[in-house]
């Protein structure tokens, strides 16, 4: 019967407008959650009643269309509209939001999901998570900060407990050397004395005898010295087991590090001697103008240590009679071994400066830089640079030495950097700890033009000190960085989004969540900004897509189309009521 077709047709009518107004409010429901993308209904008419299925044209009539009644409408399906939402800056890190194409990846219990809400927060582990404590994943860093773009990793910010610290690789300096300055004559003079007479002298029936002529000889033993408060005794001046200490001694007015010499039945006076060149940094390759090469030195015949320093004021070495004690096994002083005489002072123009460098524990570490005049010619002026450190674990506090040139208009001719090794052995840090010195750099340079004093000053050092990481930021690449409290920035991981051949055949399993579907393709993985991924948006959030004008249109059409339709029933139902009146 027709009338009842109709009833049939008018509820299928009530049926679809009824699904599109619940498509409709989970729509409007949704204007404010984060990431929401909003969701439309499809509506497609329902099988035909063929009346009569037409006919084609023929020579004695024209064709005849097809008759067909339609019986209702379905829902032919939903398709979710993943345009871009608005951005809305929070201000707050943590938030990140896609600008383009691409689905945030998390993970809860092992399965991945896909999302475009970028609410995350850190839990007690410091991993970030959604609010419902899906993890996202990214690609994560080394312990030398590099993004490791392999396997994906739970991306971590330890706020206030990771820490940091950077080995120094350059170091620049600027400033004037006084090129009116006078020429070095020499360096300092210095003669180790016995307290008693002129020199030392061995035991009798040393092992290792001096030659002909001799005192003492390069390889005498330190315990066949022959004290010199007992002359002609025999006993020895150091024994086995004590230790020499350099304690006290000055450099230019500066103090040298504390180093100690361990006597042992081996201990040699060459043993000695390289223990002063090393400990008072003197540079024995060099010979100063007065004709006499720098270093420690023996006179066998007198038995008298001379000590000639380097050239230049800043080289002025100052070693009082307790700047040489021996020391015995449990460290109480046994005696002064030597009286020091100073026979001249270092001469010369010259600056000394100290700087400060790290090693790759952030351990400071001292250094200083000393320059002399060395000799001044028609075309400029020559400058002998001398490195040194009290914290070289090796004991020695030498590190470089070498010379710089200048024009006649104080320009630095060789601007080449100065390497310099440091050892840092048994420290826990990376040996050796090498780094650059820039005399000259960019737009600054040291000069040599004539002026009052010569003055340098280091005004460039990278590395640093220990940090903690304090903030962190994400760029456009989706790169995390944080920014620790020594004024450092490192990587901390890089966010990865996830993209699909039809993201419209994802399903939706709530929580702003997504997985893939049969017709939805496999995720493809890949940084932000790279195959055509968008760009991740720090500190933003993107706002729900539901057009509300649109959304309202729609809720009046569909509830215009269910009263329309309940009319056709309700007009089917009266048909039916005149039908039944006939046949009483």
């Amino acid at each position: 019967m027709s009338s009842t077709i109709a009833l049939f047709t008018g509820l299928s009518g009530l049926n679809a407008n009824a699904r599109q107004i619940e498509v409709v409010g989970n729509n409007i429901a949704n204007v404010n959650t984060n990431g929401y993308k909003a969701t439309r209904l499809l509506f497609s008419d329902m099988i035909k009643q063929n009346i009569r299925t037409g006919a084609p044209p023929s020579e004695d009539s024209g064709g005849v269309n097809p008759t067909q009644i339609g019986l209702g409408v379905s829902v032919a399906g939903t398709l979710r509209d993943f345009k871009q939402g608005s951005i809305s800056a929070t201000g707050d890190a943590r938030d990140m939001a896609v600008e383009g194409e691409g689905f945030f990846v998390v993970e809860r219990g092992g399965e991945r999901f896909y999302t475009r809400s970028g609410a995350f927060r850190q839990d007690e582990n410091n991993d970030l998570v959604t609010i419902d404590g899906d993890v996202l994943l990214g690609y994560g860093v080394d312990d030398r900060f590099n993004v490791q773009q392999g396997g994906l990793t739970r991306l971590n910010i330890p706020i206030g407990t990771r820490s940091i610290a950077e080995a120094s690789s350059n170091v620049r300096f600027g400033g004037n050397l006084n090129a009116a300055g006078e020429l070095p004559t020499g360096g300092a003079i210095i003669e180790l004395l016995s307290s008693v007479s002129g020199g030392f002298s061995l035991v009798p029936g040393a092992t290792v005898p001096p030659p002909q002529g001799s005192l003492l000889d390069f390889g005498s033993l330190l315990t066949e010295i022959e004290h010199p408060a007992q002359p002609g005794s025999g006993s020895p001046l150091f024994a086995d087991g004590q230790r020499l200490q350099l304690n006290g001694a000055r450099k230019g007015g500066a103090a040298l590090p504390v180093r100690d010499l361990a006597i042992t039945p081996a201990t040699t006076v060459q043993n000695l001697l390289d223990f002063l060149n090393a400990g008072l940094g003197l540079r024995t390759e060099l010979v100063n103008p007065d004709g006499l090469p720098a270093g420690a030195m023996l006179d066998p015949a007198a038995g008298v240590i001379v000590v000639s320093g380097n050239t230049g004021a800043a080289n002025d070495l100052e070693v009082p009679t307790s700047g040489l004690r021996l020391l015995n096994a449990d460290g109480t002083l046994a005696a002064l071994p030597f009286a020091p005489s100073k026979l001249a002072e270092a001469t010369g123009e010259s600056q000394r400066t100290s700087f400060i460098v790290y090693d790759s524990l952030g351990s400071e570490i001292d250094a200083s830089l000393t320059m002399v005049l060395e000799s001044k010619t028609d075309i400029g002026t020559t400058w002998r640079y001398y490195v040194e450190s009290p914290d070289d674990t090796d004991g020695d506090v030498r590190l470089a030495s070498g010379t710089v040139s200048f024009d006649s208009f104080g320009a630095i001719v060789n601007p080449a950097p100065v390497q310099v090794r440091l050892d840092r052995n048994n420290t826990g840090a990376v040996t050796p700890l090498t780094f650059d010195i820039h005399f000259a750099q960019g737009e600054e340079s040291v000069t040599a033009l004539a002026g009052n004093q010569s003055q340098i000053a280091s005004t460039f050092r990278d590395g640093r000190a220990p940090g903690v990481l304090t903030d962190f930021s994400v760029d456009r690449e989706g790169t995390i960085y944080g920014s620790f409290s020594n004024g450092l920035i490192r990587p901390l991981g890089r966010v990865v989004l996830a993209s699909f051949s039809n993201a419209a055949g994802l399903v939706d399993v709530g929580s702003n969540l997504f997985r893939p579907g049969a017709n939805s393709g496999e995720p493809v993985l890949t940084t932000p900004t790279t195959f055509g991924s968008g760009s991740i948006v720090g500190g933003a959030l993107e706002l729900s897509n539901v057009d509300l004008g649109q959304e309202f249109i729609k809720l009046i059409m569909s509830s215009t189309g269910y009263a329309a339709a309940s009319r056709v029933i309700r007009t089917a139902d009266e048909l039916v009521q005149q039908l039944l009146v006939m046949g009483r």
